[in-house]
């Protein structure tokens, strides 16, 4: 089930409290999604496939000759994307140059875009190289661009250990997709 429910107790009265279930977050918590091969090779890479598959199920916002950007499919706050290069490198000193400058400039558009379409206060922006720097998919360099907005640090993720996203993936894609500079 998605969306908010309310419960009662076991006298069954309201208890006044509204829950939120974002049960598709068990899958990346739990692993379930995880290729079997891993993720070391391209063929179990997400980052790999993406750009294969038609953008509705890709969730690619952009495309450039060495990198592209797509939605986080698990993101911190709406319109969080990733700057991906096309070759499967794991480290940030592997890029070539015209990797390195077109992943630096499709962050500054991806920045700029979602200022354009959703106002964002500020950014985080970010690399965990390496699974014990805190990166999921550690073989294949990804930057981080994560919208943040005043109070968007509520006591949803601090108490509820839940984000609350207002928009479905596909929208956002859409959203962006359409304000990306040509």
């Amino acid at each position: 089930m998605t969306g908010a429910e309310r419960h009662t107790d076991s006298g069954g009265m309201a208890d006044g409290l509204e829950r939120l279930w974002t049960p598709h977050r068990m899958t990346y918590i739990s692993g379930e999604d995880r290729p079997a091969e891993g993720y070391e090779k391209p063929t179990g890479c997400p980052f790999c496939r993406a750009p294969k598959l038609p953008p509705e199920e890709s969730l690619v916002v952009a495309r450039g000759e060495h990198v592209f950007v797509v939605l986080n499919l698990y993101p911190y706050n709406p319109g969080h994307l990733l700057v991906c290069p096309y070759r499967h490198v794991a480290d940030y000193t592997d890029l070539d140059g015209p990797e390195t400058s077109e992943l630096a400039s499709f962050t500054q558009a991806a920045m700029r875009v979602i200022r354009k379409v959703s106002n964002a206060h500020g950014f985080n922006l970010g690399m965990n190289q390496g699974g014990v720097a805190g990166a999921g998919i550690a073989a294949h360099l990804h930057q981080h661009v994560v919208p943040r907005w005043g109070g968007d640090a509520n006591f949803m993720p601090v108490i509820g250990r839940t984000k609350v996203l207002p928009q479905l993936l596909g929208d956002t894609r859409d959203l962006l997709a359409r304000a990306w500079p040509s």
